[in-house]
């Protein structure tokens, strides 16, 4: 099938002058104390602020946001199930600092040992969990700088599944923005256990111990349910929270602030600041016809076009509605059987004059092969009567 390109004017209106480029506003604004801090907006990836962005700092147990999804991923993998019980290590058991403290030979369930890392920040926990995960926490380590590497985390070094001081264990808030993104795009129930105030286990001992989550936002900022708190005396306190009001959802992190306190203030002013200032604003439909298809060894020989994902705008709330098209390409060559979800090309989207994004577009229904009778009767029917059967 030949490439086909389709420009179709959607809408023209007041001009829209702040670009991508443009919406990242003086460091001075709103991070006073932080040592560097980034805003983003979680669908599209837009920052709308930054300070410092790319400086190397230590992350404390921040650094949890890498393990947890290293952790759902195996759970998604089938190599982990929630209500696996985990046998604690003497090595697990001996972490300080944040942690419920686990004994040696003590098990639990994957379930808890996870609540725990993502309320508490159970470095007992997260580390029990690592050995299981790897078969050792150096095997964990080099797993977690794999996928550093695999989601462009280029500024990233990883020491430990912890956050724990540990010389070369350097992150920045670009790094822990791309991380955090990607937990909550690719494990979405990641919030059921961060955006939980308090929570217990051991519930059924004689000793239940009571969780409470590190990020105090969670219970006094509109619609916080997650990430991840941090603290050592190297990295000071930092704080990756994230935020979800009328469909959209914002990311912050904090690094290097002084106090708990002024940490959670400057991250409360980053969330606010940008549903003061922006909106998400849908434009096309996931599975909206934009083109049509045509196949000779297809049962049914036009199908519909349709758009794979959805697309919305993220504007300033100031700002008109600007002007918007897209172009259509279909692949040279379709291979038949179809079915929804294959690609059977892309649709571009323009604002403004300025590419903004590019997402696949499939059918809407199953285009199935011809048969060899079916399509004996099409040539027939072509050749006879110069139509289609």
């Amino acid at each position: 099938m030949k490439i086909r390109k389709v420009l179709i004017s959607l809408l023209t209106c007041f001009s829209f002058s702040c670009l991508v480029h443009s919406k990242i506003v003086s460091a001075d604004e709103l991070v006073t104390d932080g040592k560097a801090a980034i805003l983003i907006e979680a669908e599209t990836g837009e920052i709308l602020y930054e300070k410092n962005p790319h400086e190397q700092l230590a992350p404390a147990s921040m650094t949890k946001m890498m393990s947890m999804y290293l952790i759902l991923e195996s759970i998604h993998n089938g190599a982990l199930q929630w209500d696996e019980v985990i046998r604690v290590s003497e090595n697990a058991a001996s972490y300080g600092g944040s942690q419920i403290y686990l004994k040696p030979g003590e098990k639990m369930i994957v379930r808890d040992l996870f609540k725990s890392i993502a309320i508490a920040s159970a470095n007992d926990s997260v580390t029990a969990l690592a050995e299981r995960v790897a078969g050792s926490e150096e095997a964990f380590v080099e797993l977690m700088n794999q996928k550093a590497k695999e989601l462009g985390m280029n500024n990233t070094v990883f020491k430990n599944p912890t956050g724990l001081t540990a010389a070369g264990h350097v992150t920045t808030p670009y790094d822990m923005s791309i991380i955090a993104r990607h937990l909550l795009q690719d494990y979405p129930e990641i919030t059921e256990f961060s955006g939980l105030y308090e929570d217990y286990i051991r519930q059924d001992t004689e000793s239940p111990f009571w969780l409470v989550n590190t990020n105090r936002l969670i219970k006094y900022v509109d619609g916080v349910d997650g990430l991840k708190t941090g603290f050592t005396q190297e990295a000071g306190y930092c704080l990756t929270a994230t935020a979800q009001r009328n469909g959209m959802r914002v990311i912050a992190v904090v690094m290097g602030a002084s106090k708990s306190e002024i940490r959670n203030q400057e991250v409360t002013r980053l969330i606010e600041y940008a549903y003061e200032q922006y909106e998400l604003v849908p434009k096309l439909e996931s599975g909206l016809v934009v083109s049509s298809g045509h196949h000779l060894l297809a049962k049914t020989r036009d199908f519909d076009i349709v758009t794979g994902d959805q697309i919305t705008i993220l504007k300033k709330k100031t700002d008109g509605e600007g002007e918007t098209n897209y172009t259509v390409t279909l692949n040279e060559e379709i291979i038949l059987p179809i079915q929804p979800g294959d690609e059977v090309g892309t649709l571009t989207y323009y604002y403004n004059g300025e590419e903004y994004t590019t997402i696949p577009l499939t059918v809407s229904e199953p285009v199935e092969k011809n048969s060899f009778i079916g399509l004996y009767t099409y040539i027939v029917s072509k050749i006879l009567f110069g139509e289609d059967a």
